[in-house]
């Protein structure tokens, strides 16, 4: 399904449905679930050089890439519409040459509320995606509290995450494609550090859902799990409510007692009363940064 940018929207569809159906109000999806998080390939990489194979792959990437608003972002807008509910889903942005690993914010309207840039892609993402800037640093508000995400291994930059919690962001969501071990122990750090809800969605992908005509380097049999999986959710004090669950797709769904936020925040608020400004200070630059500034005059 990677590379399949209708097959991967279609897909989306149905399993916003089938979270609604259960009563699930919040609905998060993985990174880069639209059109697919690239595991295993290297595009024919090495330092100093590209093969014509890799060039031919990273077109057939950024072609499957969505336009942001676009015909796919109105369809994910009236499947949140349709089941009431928010939506926070990672997708591959095209915008000009350059892709970006991006998680889009729907209402239960439909409207597309906002959207987040990955800042800091890791190692080789960065060849395929660019880098986004504070300008996307989005936090939306929901009847359950603010809703904001952060993209896999940003979660482990401090300064990001403390930006994000100045945002009061009560329901973290962490789209990955980590699906190691030590991936649930940092989200439970993070529920702990921001007294927070935290919700992570990693996807399960297998070589035969990759097109043919791209290389793989994870596995030979069709059926090599190229990613397991490994999706949660976890309480402002830490504690799994939900997951987390390898080897199978899913759908995860947890009742949050949005009390436990208010609880938590007690005796640890990391931006308000455990902070000390007048020693450490962060400053955030929300400005976005283009390359090219038409002026007139």
């Amino acid at each position: 399904m990677p590379f399949d940018t209708e097959a991967c929207v279609g897909k989306a569809v149905h399993l916003i449905e089938e979270a609604a159906a259960t009563g699930a109000k919040v609905v998060v999806f993985p990174e880069a679930f639209i059109t697919g998080y690239p595991k295993g390939l290297n595009y024919g990489l090495v330092v100093g050089a590209r093969d014509a194979a890799g060039r031919e792959e990273f077109r057939l990437y950024l072609e499957a890439a969505i336009d942001v608003p676009g015909p796919q972002t109105l369809r994910l807008g009236e499947a949140a519409a349709a089941c009431k509910c928010f939506l926070v889903i990672g997708v591959v942005e095209r915008e000009l040459g350059t892709c970006y690993c991006t998680v889009l914010f729907f209402g239960p309207g439909g409207e597309l509320l906002g959207k987040h840039r990955k800042l800091m892609p890791t190692a080789l993402e960065r060849i395929i995606w660019g880098f986004g800037d504070g300008s996307t640093l989005t936090a939306v508000d929901s009847p359950y509290g603010r809703i904001g995400s952060v993209i896999c291994w940003e979660n482990y930059m401090p300064m990001l995450r403390m930006a994000m919690y100045a945002k009061n962001v009560a329901l973290y969501c962490a789209p990955t494609a980590d699906d190691r071990d030590t991936w649930l122990p940092t989200m439970q750090h993070v529920a702990l550090e921001g007294r927070c809800f935290v919700l992570t969605a990693c996807q399960v992908i297998r070589r035969k859902d990759f097109p043919a005509t791209v290389r793989v380097s994870l596995g030979d049999s069709p059926d090599a799990v190229l990613m397991r999986g490994g999706s949660a959710i976890l309480s402002p004090f830490g504690k799994v409510l939900a997951g987390p669950v390898f080897d199978a797709e899913t759908i995860l769904t947890a009742k949050l007692d949005l009390n436990d936020i208010g609880r938590g925040k007690f005796d640890f608020d990391v931006v308000g009363h455990y902070s000390r400004p007048d020693v450490f200070q962060l400053i955030v630059n929300h400005a976005p940064t283009p390359a090219v500034t038409a002026r007139k005059g």
